[in-house]
């Protein structure tokens, strides 16, 4: 199993770039506006839309208001197909006006790794990005 591990200090206190990452129904929002277009939800299900067209399917598995922690599985629509997903955003404190947030994504086939880590990489840098133009504005 490939496991991707990514860490962004992001010039955002961790209340604001915790309630973003918790906020499940706001992606297109709050982190990944060039990347997702929609986010809907579905009891325990987000579903992204990208601006493809194309829908992916993630089952929120916890929301840890105390850890600051979110665990989401893809279930359908990742390309190329991959048969297990598991991921975790963590956000830390890095001083007063600072976060670290770290991103563990956990997959098969191996064979994708390098491209999941490219893609985890630059979404982590699009979500600092976004979310310390929120804290400017």
């Amino acid at each position: 199993m490939a496991s991707i591990h990514t860490e962004v200090v992001i010039n955002s206190r961790p209340e604001q770039v915790w309630a973003a990452i918790r906020d499940v129904g706001a992606v297109h929002l709050r982190l990944l506006p060039d990347r997702v277009v929609d986010t809907r939800l579905e009891g325990d299900v987000r579903i992204l839309v990208l601006p493809d067209g194309r829908t992916i399917r993630e089952l929120i598995v916890d929301v840890d208001d105390t850890a600051r922690r979110l665990a989401y599985a893809v279930v359908e629509g990742a390309r190329p197909p991959i048969t297990h997903h598991h991921a975790s955003f963590q956000v830390f404190p890095e001083g007063s006006d600072r976060s670290r947030l770290v991103w563990i994504t956990d997959l098969l086939p191996d064979a994708l790794a390098t491209e999941t880590r490219a893609r985890v990489e630059r979404g982590a840098q699009d979500m600092k990005r976004t979310l310390e133009d929120a804290a400017i504005a």
